[in-house]
């Protein structure tokens, strides 16, 4: 049977404790089936916000100042009051958290919009009510299997743009570039996109950060038109503790495709492997630096997320 590409650097099994989960919706926490936002909200409507994906481990959220300062900064570059200081924040994931009984292998989505509009038009000045506030709190583990297996890059004509269009480097609810960029790698029948930057060269995929592996040396783009990944700096960071060669540059798919390794970052599946891109094959997924990486990761996450 042909494999037609189902995989995601997302998948994780089902866990029917997510059938009753309990979420956050503007400082109360509802049952799943209760959680709602207006039709009039900005983030409904026209994709008016910005969001922050995190990891709960051992009973910690790893890397959370960093992750709230990233949304702090995303906020105010659209010109957002969140209403809510990093404390607040951090008490309404700790309080989400405890609701559901959970400390480990959990992973939370913290949204905010504009919020509800008194017309359904696009001038910001309409939302005057106060920001949404979500968090979606998930139990999850990354799948095993789709380590195992590897990721299908296919690449799309749908690149990561200018700043001056929306900055890439925003984690903002606007993702349609990148959605269209993800239909059109499945429709090649692969499993993701691997999306260039305005210059032509190899950027990030619709989703996470890209990291190919050559001659024993780690390259990654240049940052300039790709989300700064929190999982990103740490894997450059542990890189260079371990003597790993690291390169942030401009380079091209004819390099890619020769690549002895290539993998993804993100906070969810921490790192996935690259099988293919545009059919080619890559030989080693996961390759050594691959696997020591991801054993370097887990060890920091081990670190930081430990009572001392």
């Amino acid at each position: 049977m042909t494999d037609t590409g189902d995989y995601s650097t997302h998948d994780a099994d089902h866990d029917p404790r997510n059938d009753d989960l309990k979420l956050f919706v503007n400082s109360r926490i509802v049952p799943r089936t209760e959680a709602v936002v207006s039709v009039y909200d900005a983030g409904f409507m026209l994709g008016d916000g910005v969001w922050e994906g995190l990891r709960l481990y051992n009973g910690h959220w790893a890397f959370l100042d960093e992750h709230l300062d990233r949304l702090f900064e995303a906020s105010r570059a659209i010109d957002l009051d969140i209403g809510m200081d990093k404390a607040d924040l951090t008490r309404a994931l700790d309080d989400t958290a405890r609701a559901n009984d959970m400390t480990a292998n959990v992973h939370a989505r913290l949204m905010v919009t504009r919020g509800i509009k008194s017309k359904p038009f696009q001038d910001p000045r309409l939302s005057r009510h106060g920001p949404t506030v979500v968090i979606i709190m998930e139990h999850s583990i990354p799948s095993n299997a789709t380590f195992e297996r590897g990721i299908r890059l296919h690449t799309v004509p749908i690149y990561r743009g200018l700043p001056v269009t929306q900055d890439p480097k925003l984690n903002s609810h606007s993702k349609l570039n990148c959605i269209l960029a993800g239909i059109h790698a499945q429709k090649a029948g692969a499993d993701e996109a691997l999306m260039l930057d305005p210059h032509g060269f190899v950027n990030t995929t619709n989703s996470c950060n890209f990291f190919i592996v050559r001659h024993g040396e780690l390259w990654t783009s240049t940052g300039d038109y790709c989300m700064p990944g929190i999982t990103r700096r740490k894997i450059i960071e542990l890189a260079r503790v371990e003597g790993i060669a690291v390169f942030e540059k401009n380079f091209s798919l004819m390099e890619a495709y020769s690549a002895d390794e290539a993998f993804i970052t993100g906070t969810f599946g921490a790192q996935t492997p690259v099988t293919e891109i545009d059919g080619r094959r890559i030989d080693q997924a996961p390759g050594p630096v691959t696997i020591r990486l991801r054993e370097l990761y887990r060890a920091l996450i081990e670190s930081v997320t430990t009572d001392p």
